[in-house]
């Protein structure tokens, strides 16, 4: 499991602006029955734990002399132009009690529709929302594209293997990924299928003339 120093933070608000010229980032940590704490991290340090753990792993917080305790990286705040980061959210778990947080997932493989049909992978899904007990959380979720053989083959949140432990709280129907037809085919197949209704209605027209009686002369 990752550890990551930190140290007691007594500047809050702007005055938090003078820690983030040190090298540090300001952040808090709390949970459920757990009094939140102020607290500063190495920026350096900071950078190569979330490398490795993302969002959805736990880490080892150590806040100088405590006890070392679990806990995850829960929201990060970035400068809008930036795109540093001003402040981290760390979310203390407790043992026993399912939590709460959002997954990647990895496509691997290959799939034959792209390869061998020449189609255009679209993923509708990035990462998804999981539940579980600390001890069964998973890094990411992989996803096996090379089921996917032809331009009607969809994987959907229900067709995605977790562990048992694991519960997926995304829509069971959502699609995940598929397979879409050339750009260049879709336009073709709407060339055609125009053509086709502008011809249709020229042979209705041409029925409804034949129809239609012919006046009688007077």
């Amino acid at each position: 499991m990752l550890s990551l120093k930190a140290q007691p933070r007594e500047l809050k608000g702007r005055k938090t602006k003078k820690i983030k010229e040190q090298g540090l980032i300001p952040a808090v940590v709390y949970g459920h029955g757990f009094k939140s704490k102020s607290i500063q991290v190495l920026a350096l340090d900071f950078k190569k734990v979330f490398k490795e753990a993302g969002e959805s792993s736990i880490i080892n917080l150590e806040i100088e002399d405590d006890k070392p305790i679990k806990v995850l990286i829960y929201d990060l705040q970035r400068h809008p132009l930036k795109d540093n980061l001003q402040h981290i959210d760390f979310y203390k778990i407790k043992e026993g009690e399912k939590i709460k947080v959002e997954t990647g997932l990895k496509f691997i493989g290959e799939a034959p529709a792209v390869k061998e049909l020449g189609g255009v992978l679209f993923n509708n899904l990035s990462e998804v929302e999981i539940e579980c007990l600390p001890e069964d959380l998973i890094h990411e979720i992989e996803v096996d594209i090379s089921v996917l053989k032809t331009f009607e083959d969809i994987i959907r949140v229900k067709d995605l293997n977790v562990p048992s432990g694991v519960k997926i709280l995304d829509e069971a129907e959502e699609m995940v990924v598929q397979v879409e037809r050339p750009r260049q085919e879709i336009i073709e197949e709407e060339i055609v299928e125009e053509a086709i209704g502008e011809e249709t209605k020229e042979e209705t027209k041409e029925e409804t003339k034949e129809e239609k009686p012919k006046e009688e002369n007077k």
